[in-house]
């Protein structure tokens, strides 16, 4: 069906959930599934894959931001189509493009075609958050928009739960490789899911009206506008900073302070990841009730306070529920951030700017898993954990500042 029919589903009525916006949903939060699960995969593995490929450190944290540089190409490329040529359309390119250069990673046989690969990869994983979630908040009532971008966040967590789940028992048995080939499965039924989806009517009515400037320039379009661009490339590079800072090295912090096993390490990671579950849900019904920015705010202090804490703790029972708790705040903020940009920007250039300024933190947190290294390398993991505090302050500085409040606003 053409992006364009005429059978395109139409908008729900106030605080009514239709069966289309439910679909939108499903198909969203599979897609951003399977993107957690691959990259969780690759922060258990990168150990095994620079042992068997003979990769120093800085090569093998090199894959994790080679993936992510990636995913600013394919935010500014597939979000600029998906605002020009439909959402549904456009997601299905990306999730085609990553499942294919994800099992080719199967078949590396030395860095740089390993690099090749994931960078590739990550081009497809690009355009999977922007688009899947301009497409939610399409699809869904102002009243439940939060929560709707919240549900798709659940997504990422749902992949990097079960990655941690499966690893310890996949990973002795069928190898990286095997695990890089076990990362295509999702993508193959996210696929058959989003062919039975539609595009929002607010998005085949601004699209048979449209004329002018490029999504791209829509993101600088007056100073107010650059003003809030600005400001979210510094919350969304924070947030991917701290995720990733604490995600990719976890496993190896617990490993080298407290001698944890594999299995003992992916535990403790599963606890962390569901702290960060319960965080966007949360976020999500919060930020539909007090607004964007009381919400983030909140979770920022929260997130500069639990890093502290959490990088002096010692007891393995706190550690577990110091996990949960730090999961919460650094990550549970991801569940607002479709909702925000949504409102933040108009339909020609709602999912440019999702991906595009997202991607750009993503980017900009590939780098966190090589500062927390290089800082650990000197002042210990305890200190890195720590000095992610600041970032979170300068968050609220920026939020603060160059984010206005739109909660609940009628798209356009």
């Amino acid at each position: 069906m053409s992006a364009f029919s005429p059978s395109a589903v139409s908008a729900p009525s106030p605080d009514t959930v239709t069966p289309a916006a439910r679909k939108a949903l499903i198909g969203s939060a599979l897609g951003y599934a399977m993107d957690g699960f691959d990259l969780l995969i690759l922060g258990f593995m990168l150990r095994l894959i620079a042992g068997e490929l003979g990769l120093s450190v800085a090569e093998s944290t090199s894959l994790v931001t080679a993936t992510l540089v990636g995913a600013v190409i394919g935010g500014v490329l597939f979000g600029m189509l998906s605002d020009r040529l439909g959402r549904v359309r456009v997601l299905t390119w990306t999730i085609v493009l990553f499942a294919v250069f994800t099992g080719l990673c199967a078949l590396a046989q030395g860095y740089w075609d390993l690099l090749i690969y994931r960078t590739i990869a990550g081009i497809g994983l690009g355009g999977e958050f922007g688009i899947g979630m301009a497409l939610v908040a399409e699809a869904w009532p102002a009243s439940k928009r939060a929560r709707a971008s919240s549900y798709v966040g659940l997504g990422w967590q749902l992949g990097v739960l079960l990655a941690a789940i499966v690893t310890p028992a996949l990973l002795p048995v069928i190898g990286w490789r095997g695990m890089f080939a076990v990362g295509l499965l999702p993508a193959v039924a996210a696929y058959f899911i989003r062919r039975s989806l539609h595009e929002p009517e607010v998005f085949v009515r601004d699209t048979a009206h449209r004329t002018g400037p490029s999504p791209l320039s829509l993101l600088v379009a007056d100073a107010a506008t650059a003003r809030i661009s600005l400001g979210m490339v510094i919350l969304c590079s924070v947030q991917n900073f701290g995720y990733y800072g604490v995600m990719i090295w976890l496993p190896n912090y617990l490993s080298s302070r407290f001698g944890y096993g594999l299995t003992q390490s992916a535990i403790w990671t599963a606890v962390t990841i569901l702290g960060m579950a319960v965080g966007i849900f949360a976020f999500g019904h919060i930020a539909d009730r007090i607004g964007r920015r009381p919400s983030f705010l909140g979770y920022m202090l929260g997130a500069a306070v639990m890093v502290v804490v959490y990088s002096r703790l010692t007891d393995p029972t706190a550690l577990l529920i110091g996990g949960a708790v730090m999961g919460f705040f650094v990550n549970g903020m991801l569940g607002g951030y479709g909702a925000l940009m949504s409102e933040l920007y108009p339909t020609a250039a709602r999912a440019t700017a999702q991906n595009v300024l997202f991607n750009i933190g993503r980017a900009v947190g590939g780098f966190g898993p090589v500062a927390i290294g290089a800082v650990a390398g000197s002042l210990g993991f305890e200190t890195a954990i720590a000095l992610l505090a600041v970032l979170y302050v300068l968050d609220m500085i920026a939020l603060w500042l160059l984010i206005p409040e739109r909660r609940g606003s009628a798209l356009n």
